[in-house]
């Protein structure tokens, strides 16, 4: 991914197709009637503060009047460019739904499922009248909860609706053999972030403990207990979920795709955790039949058995009774919705203020019907012409990258052959997909929000499960046509490119090609270089784990990214925090590859036309100052600190920075000299791609 969390991997079909789901037709745009995104140039010379020496801070000479001009909205904990398309897009989607909730007579299925959805979202009167109780029969579930061999039932009912409770579940690719899905199970279960928020023993990680404590005891209360009752429950729950962290792998351990793969028989599982009843887990789910499942890691599923074992019954059911109202807050009445903001946003992100609940609304609308609301935003935003212009993009970047690969002077013959045939294999998804997902079996009901959000939630889990045992969808996205993002699958070997990531400032079709390579080519060639980072190179053109390198390239490989790693590692976050490079190394590796790809594509494709300064800004330099301003950002310090334990992205000064330092074509744009901030020595130059 090239913003957000994951170098992706969908966090995250086998669907009857009806009408609405037949491959449509090029939507035609409607910009003339309803909401309009606002325009924002991909290169914006206000947002520069030339004052500063761009030899000696890229970053701040590029975005520095952005920053002045973008302080953080009170309910944001980061600020960028990105960010701020994402909040234009909310403010477009809702234009859109609050059409759809006010159309009166007959409606079409998809402007009745969004509508209806928004409608009962919006209905905040009639949310905060249920209160708790709006979770009555999930806690009497809990209640009769009697043995440990009673947990898996009500288990997965909570995981149909609340995802990781206890652990995590559902359909993966085989890694085996990427073109057939298999049941898996995964680690999860806890209420912090990450696992190394429990491990870790600095002042800070201590005080973060001691806040989410509190936060628990306030949600027991909420649930009625006493005070001195929910104290005693949130310390059971912070020592059950302290030994399912302990017993996880680290982000960093789980970029090796290795560490997550361990399939064994169903058989195998039952007798790692003989007290959780898998044969009542996997039917209350209505799973297909299956024998062979993916248990990583095999030690975090032998200490739940060691939890289910020893932990009172009573314990357990505190624990589930805890997960089930975190879970749903968001979604129940106030208390509980400014709880849930006051612990996860506030102090853990550092957020000033609640965003307005229709802001919620159009995210929640989004995330459980995206490909309704998707249908209506790509008819208004995404035209034929944009398409094509992006899809010539990704041609002549992947051009770049084949040169760039024969060309490669320390990657042997044997593995060239190899890395060319992954290229030549990955899937290119532009805009929104060619079907669309039918939610017609989902009842979406105008006043009963908390409903419409378990109904959804379980129409996607049982659309994940029903995959078991299926071949692999290759039509799939894993982010809705609205999404402000894009991202790359090493197992389906394809990139994805929303239609909302495609809009101005990050795709200008008004601005000449020099900017618009330097941001959104470099995004397409970022994506791209996931395929060969060091998480993406482990898989084969097909999408199967398999080491197709000589051993000697692969070293060779890995010392160019160690190079990556180390030079990362002395970033300073904030405070004395560096950038952890390890965990970071596949988002800096494709930061830089494609970068790199995206200027050899930019100088092919304006080889025969006559450029010329604009704005007194030479074209390789306005191709720089492209790329740098799309990552134009303020962060709180609470939100830096989060993402520095959690996040594989690095942040945003050295997103840029980081790559500049490392291509030669940036020093020569800007007639920079040996020994400034900029420019590396020759030595010190990583390449890898």
């Amino acid at each position: 991914m090239k913003k957000s969390f994951l170098a992706c991997i969908a966090l995250l079909v086998v669907v009857s197709v009806s009408p609405a789901q037949q491959k449509p037709t090029a939507p035609v745009t409607d910009s003339a009637t309803g909401p309009a995104l606002p325009y924002s140039p991909s290169l914006d010379v206000s947002s520069m503060d030339k004052s500063v020496d761009p030899c000696v801070d890229f970053y701040q000479y590029s975005c520095g009047g952005w920053q002045k001009k973008n302080p953080i909205p009170p309910d944001q904990v980061s600020w960028g460019v990105y960010g701020k398309l994402y909040q234009d897009n909310l403010n477009f989607l809702r234009g859109i739904l609050e059409q759809a909730a006010a159309t009166k007579g007959q409606r079409d299925t998809v402007t009745q499922e969004i509508g209806d959805f928004y409608s009962a979202c919006m209905d905040e009167a009639g949310v905060e009248k249920l209160g708790a109780g709006a979770l009555k029969s999930e806690l009497a579930a809990i209640d009769q909860v009697k043995s440990a061999r009673d947990v898996a039932p009500v288990v997965a009912r909570m995981q149909l609706d609340l995802g990781g409770v206890l652990f995590g579940s559902g359909a993966r690719q085989d890694p085996d053999n990427s073109e057939q899905q298999i049941a898996g199970v995964d680690q999860g279960g806890i209420g912090l972030p990450d696992r190394d928020y429990y491990t870790k023993d600095d002042p800070k990680s201590k005080e973060t403990r001691e806040r989410y404590v509190q936060h628990v005891q306030r949600v027991f209360e909420l649930l009625g207990d006493s005070s001195d009752v929910a104290k005693q429950n949130a310390a059971v729950v912070m020592r059950i979920e302290t030994a399912l962290a302990t017993a996880s792998l680290t982000r960093v351990e789980r970029r090796d795709p290795y560490k997550r793969k361990n399939k064994i028989k169903l058989a195998e599982l039952e007798q790692m955790v003989p007290s959780f009843d898998w044969a009542a887990y996997f039917t209350t789910l209505k799973t297909p039949q299956f024998e062979i499942i993916n248990v990583a890691p095999a030690a975090f599923f032998k200490e739940l058995e060691a939890r289910l074992k020893d932990e009172p019954i009573g314990n357990v059911r505190n624990y589930l009774r805890f997960h089930l109202a975190n879970g749903y807050a968001a979604y129940l009445s106030s208390a509980f919705v400014q709880e849930n903001f006051d612990f996860y946003l506030q102090y853990l992100r550092g957020a000033k203020e609640m965003q307005p609940r229709w802001k919620r609304c159009v995210q929640y609308t989004d995330r459980d019907l995206g490909e309704a609301l998707g249908q209506a935003y790509v008819r208004k935003v995404f035209s034929p012409e944009l398409k094509a212009s992006t899809v010539d993009m990704v041609k002549r970047i992947e051009d770049a990258m084949a040169l760039r690969i024969e060309q490669l002077d320390w990657m042997s013959p044997e593995t060239k052959e190899q890395a060319l045939t992954k290229l030549h294999g990955i899937r290119n998804k532009i805009g929104y997909p060619d079907k669309w997902r039918d939610y017609s079996s989902v009842k979406i009901s105008s006043n009963d929000f908390l409903g419409n959000v378990r109904r959804s939630n379980e129409f996607e889990r049982h659309r994940n499960f029903n995959k078991i045992g299926q071949p692999v969808d290759h039509g799939e996205w894993g982010m809705s046509p609205p999404t402000v993002n894009a991202y790359y699958n090493g197992q389906m070997n394809d990139i994805n490119f929303p239609a909302g990531v495609l809009q101005p400032p990050l795709f200008d079709a008004k601005m000449d090609d020099a900017p618009n390579y330097g941001n959104t080519g470099g995004t397409i060639g970022h994506e791209l270089t996931h395929g060969f980072d060091d998480q993406g190179a482990k898989f084969d053109a097909k999408g199967n784990l398999r080491d197709w390198w000589t051993k000697d390239d692969k070293q060779k490989f890995e010392e160019r990214t160690k190079c990556v790693a180390d030079q990362y590692s002395q970033f300073v976050v904030v405070d004395d925090i560096k950038i952890n490079g390890r965990l970071t190394l596949g988002e800096d590796v494709a930061d830089l590859g494609g970068e790199i790809l995206a200027y050899i594509a930019w100088q092919g494709a304006t080889k025969d036309k006559n450029l010329k300064p604009v704005d007194g800004l030479t074209p390789e330099q306005r191709f720089f100052i492209g790329f740098a301003q799309w990552d134009c950002s303020n962060s709180r310090p609470e939100e830096l600190r989060l993402r520095a334990q959690t996040d594989p992205h690095s942040p945003s000064k050295y997103r840029i920075n980081g790559v500049v330092v490392n291509m030669p074509n940036f020093a020569t744009a800007f007639s920079c000299k040996a020994g400034q901030p900029m420019v590396n020595p020759p030595e010190k130059v990583c390449k890898v791609w």
